[in-house]
């Protein structure tokens, strides 16, 4: 398990892409954090973001700032995620199509309807 963070991201873990899908359980779970927890931006000028050591990308860090900026205005305590989430109920579709096959991740419906 690597020394990072999870994203803190409130929707990190329902946007369907490749790296966040787990086929064996069907679940979208989210990322870790870019940067280690230990990196030091002292030490290096080109990358030096230390926001990155809580976000996976720049969305996920706007997204967060849009849903707490009034509890950091108000000072208030904004929880710090420290599992990974996950969303249940995906698969992975392969269709064919003229220019090749174009694979999606699709959510399921496991509902089932009473009469």
């Amino acid at each position: 398990m690597p020394n990072k963070h999870f994203c803190q991201g409130p929707k990190c873990h329902e946007k369907t892409t490749q790296d966040r899908f787990l086929k064996s359980r069907g679940v979208v779970r989210g990322r870790y954090a870019s940067l280690d927890v230990d990196y030091d931006s002292t030490n290096n000028h080109y990358y030096d973001n230390t926001r990155s050591k809580f976000f996976c990308s720049q969305a996920c860090e706007s997204e967060w700032l849009n849903k707490n900026m009034e509890c950091v205005r108000a000072r208030t305590v904004v929880p710090f995620i420290s599992h990974r989430r996950e969303s249940q109920g995906y698969h992975k579709t392969t269709e064919e199509t003229h220019w090749g096959n174009r694979t999606t991740i699709q959510r399921v419906d496991n509902r089932t309807e009473l009469d």
